[in-house]
């Protein structure tokens, strides 16, 4: 990633796209995309967090 990962923005967008999903007007075409987003915003959280807990076990 070229800009710093922002985790807590990261996780509000999980929060929205979760909000979307449970809506029942959301059309299904749209939730399909929702996922693959959601997808690779959890991954991004994840190599986050391990990279700060490599960090912390480091030090």
């Amino acid at each position: 990633m070229d800009r710093k990962f922002d985790y807590n923005k990261a996780l509000e967008r999980l929060e929205k796209i979760a909000a979307q999903v449970e809506d029942p007007a959301t059309p299904l075409d749209d939730i399909a995309s929702l996922v693959k987003e959601s997808r690779l915003l959890i991954e991004s959280c994840r190599k986050y967090l391990r990279s700060v807990r490599e960090n912390i076990e480091s030090e």
